[in-house]
């Protein structure tokens, strides 16, 4: 029976869902993990944003909102406390550059910045550390994904990469 709702299709999702990206062994390996993957791969493929020393800075395959970012250590820890001194100010000072790049290049009205530490905790990749930086504006949630259970995003990842990429202070 018809609802007299017009559908949005995100077929890319399903991938996600259903796990069918997820490499032999999963990720747990640095082989097999996409975070140790990325920073190889050339950024337009990779969707690698910015790098530093110690850490860099992904768009998110799978993203909340527009300009998802991701902030990786290059090495393959799983908890926030396997961390080094180096390593935790590079990704509180990447941190604070997302946002400021964000905010220059979407106007985001604020962000949501967090680590899922474990499966248990919604960590999709537990293996290897990853921050969110999530940007908010002011009716972004709306009844698409509240109702719709659809996330509608107005621009290709790899155009949000590179506008990104280009905004990031050298």
């Amino acid at each position: 029976m018809a609802d007299g709702l017009d559908r949005l299709w995100t077929p890319h999702r399903m991938t996600y869902i259903s796990g069918e990206d997820r490499p032999e062994g999963g990720y747990e390996r640095p082989s097999g993990c996409p975070f140790c993957l990325a920073p190889a791969r050339p950024a337009e493929e990779s969707l690698v944003v910015a790098r530093g020393g110690h850490v860099f800075v992904v768009l998110n395959l799978y993203p909340y909102n527009p300009g998802h970012l991701l902030v990786c250590p290059y090495r393959h820890v799983a908890d926030y406390t396997d961390l080094d001194g180096p390593e935790t100010a590079e990704l509180a000072s990447f941190t604070q550059t997302a946002m400021r790049v964000v905010r220059k290049v979407s106007s985001a009205h604020g962000f949501n910045l967090g680590m899922n530490q474990g499966g248990v905790a919604g960590a999709g990749i537990a293996a290897h550390l990853h921050q969110h930086v999530v940007p908010r504006w002011g009716g972004d949630a709306n009844f698409m994904p509240v109702i719709g259970r659809t996330k509608v995003l107005p621009q290709l990842l790899g155009d949000t990469r590179d506008l990104l990429a280009r905004a990031w202070p050298a």
